[in-house]
């Protein structure tokens, strides 16, 4: 099975794009972020043309998962339980959706950006990040969950682990997605019994997985690496190897993101 996770950054200007990446990478399941549209405007019939079920949690122009499979869709879930809203009256974003496919729990997730330290994005992020790792603790926990779950949390993460995760440290200084809470609530994961395979397999460092559109940082590959697939412990020996699509960054119309694809074994 071939699992892939994609930040297509609008999935109505990009819908024939991430269709033939489909094909071209004979991709079964696909968790997409940040779509940017009601669940009515997901242009689902392209996909469901080229043999995958669809399942969309989108509001508005703003934010927006989705999971595309051809091995079943199952159980889907809009958000995770206790999930935190943001706002003066909070609301929850469409920020995260799950569902089963061929025995996989996957989940596609938009960690909030937290735009900057003293802004109220910031504290939001930190406690979106802590009750999502305290929901997938107990999906796996021997006590309250199933230690053979197969469970996959992968999509952009917003928060780069390394310095190296940034094309250069210095200009992140005082920033968010480097800062020590955002990664210590990131590296939390992996203390709940997680791995984040993306890195066992795809180890090198200054491999990105986002370049902004802005100053030509693709050419000169000044990006970040924010896109990560965390897998249970069942999972993660599963995965026979992670591929970082760097092409879908080139070309008219890509998005400023590239897929993270996993391979398992069966």
């Amino acid at each position: 099975m071939r699992l892939a996770t994609w930040n297509i950054n609008s999935i109505r200007a990009r819908a024939d794009r991430a269709v033939a990446f489909l094909e071209r990478s004979g991709t079964d399941v696909l968790a997409l972020q940040e779509t940017k549209c009601k669940d009515e405007q997901f242009p689902r019939a392209l996909f469901e043309d080229a043999g995958y079920e669809v399942a969309t949690f989108g509001f508005s122009q703003w934010n927006g998962v989705a999971i595309v499979s051809r091995v079943g869709l199952e159980d889907v879930e809009t958000g995770f339980p206790h999930q935190p809203g943001f706002g003066d009256e909070p609301v929850v974003e469409a920020r995260a959706l799950g569902a089963t496919c061929g025995g996989v729990r996957v989940w596609s997730l938009y960690v909030p950006n937290g735009r900057e330290l003293d802004n109220p994005h910031y504290p939001y992020k930190l406690s979106w990040l802590e009750e999502l790792r305290a929901q997938a603790a107990s999906w796996i926990s021997a006590d309250a969950g199933d230690p053979t779950a197969q469970v996959a949390l992968v999509g952009d993460w917003n928060v780069a682990p390394l310095d190296t995760d940034v094309w250069d440290i210095e200009l992140f200084a005082g920033k968010t997605h480097v800062s020590p809470a955002e990664r210590a609530a990131f590296a939390a994961f992996a203390k709940a019994g997680y791995a984040e395979v993306s890195r066992t397999f795809v180890p090198a460092e200054r491999t990105y997985t986002y370049w902004d559109y802005q100053q030509l940082r693709f050419p000169r590959n000044e990006g970040m690496r924010i896109d990560f697939t965390y897998a249970s412990p069942a999972l993660a020996a599963r995965v026979s190897g992670v591929t970082i699509d760097r092409n879908e960054r080139k070309g008219k119309g890509a998005s400023d993101h590239v897929p993270v694809i996993l391979d398992l074994m069966d």
